[in-house]
């Protein structure tokens, strides 16, 4: 099976035709009965509790990318739910949060401190896209020309073409979450104390825009609409509210309805739907324009709460969950 303390067998069924074993990786081989050496079929997955997802079209394909608490990322066939995992060393820690950049790189950071670039079409961890940070990494967004922007503990950090060109150190809040306007000029932090602040990007430097928009509670998680008009703000407090970027980020509407914190936040490529998942195992997709008009998802994941949303089109949404699963779900309006 293998070489490493993860390939060792824990056990075995010979079912009919089958012989199955299971490995301390969690991996699940069918045995070839007439070449032992090598498994028929490996079913890959996460056995750890799953913490981000992206989704990227590959090729014509669409991927789920999935990464878990210890640091292992996943890349699932979103038709035909075939995966593997990435080649290489990768993240030795957590991965918090991962997002695809313009160039096709899988763009992802660890509690071990690093960012991480991985190029999609290879699928394998290279030496040279790490970069190192001072501090623990918590979120990662991207946008056009390069730039990245890393949101870590105390800090905010500043990358174009995968390296380090300005930073933040004690910004005075403790930020939590960022999101990169599709135009790339603009960046929104969400913090602990409930306010959303906004930097522009100017060459390679952050400018802080004075401007300070009030969520109802700790910020969890914030995105822009992908025609940059909306940015809608999640918050510990159950509530997302949404504000309108061409009004001077005025309030346009607030959506209640969760019964419990609210982790996390996706636009659909519609720009009129966004879904959002909470510590209450419910997943909404709401109605910009109505917040009355909803779709919700009782139990999304039983066991867990749902840690992270992305969609694959306008009627298909995908959700990962701290039960180690991966969902697709078919949404109509």
């Amino acid at each position: 099976m293998g070489s490493s303390v993860l390939d060792q067998q824990l056990g075995c069924l010979w079912q009919k035709d089958h012989l199955l074993s299971i490995s301390l990786s969690g991996y699940i081989n069918y045995l070839d009965k007439n070449n032992p050496s090598k498994p028929l079929r490996v079913i890959k997955g996460h056995s750890k509790s799953i913490q981000c997802l992206t989704v990227h079209k590959n090729g014509g394909k669409s991927y789920i990318y999935s990464g878990s608490h210890d640091g292992h990322i996943n890349y699932w066939d979103s038709e035909t739910g075939e995966n593997d995992s990435f080649t290489g060393k990768g993240h030795t820690n957590q991965v918090s949060r991962m997002t695809v950049d313009e160039a096709g790189q899988l763009v992802s950071c660890s509690m071990d401190d690093t960012v991480r670039y991985t190029n999609l079409m290879l699928r394998d961890y290279s030496g040279q896209g790490v970069v190192k940070l001072d501090v623990q990494p918590k979120c990662v967004a991207v946008g056009p020309g390069g730039y990245a922007v890393v949101v870590c503990v105390e800090q905010i950090v500043l990358l174009k073409d995968q390296k380090k060109c300005f930073s933040i150190d004690s910004p005075g809040y403790e930020p939590e979450v960022v999101a990169v306007h599709p135009s790339g000029d603009m960046v929104a932090v969400g913090a602990t104390d409930g306010k959303v602040r906004l930097y522009s990007i100017l060459g390679t430097t952050l400018k802080d825009e004075g401007k300070l928009l009030e969520a109802k509670g700790p910020v969890t998680d914030v995105a822009y609409s992908h025609d940059g008009a909306f940015l809608a703000v999640c918050d510990a407090s159950k509530v997302v509210t949404v504000f309108s970027v061409a009004d001077g980020y005025s309030e346009n509407n607030v959506f209640y309805g969760h019964h419990a914190k609210i982790v996390c936040l996706a636009w659909s490529p519609d720009n009129e739907h966004f879904a959002s998942g909470g510590m209450d195992m419910m997943v909404y997709i709401w109605t910009l324009s109505d917040p009355e008009t909803r779709v919700k998802i009782q139990d999304a994941h039983r066991l867990h709460h749902v840690s992270s949303l992305a969609w694959l089109d306008e009627h298909t949404l995908v959700t990962t969950s701290h039960d180690a699963s991966v969902k697709e779900w078919t949404i109509s309006y």
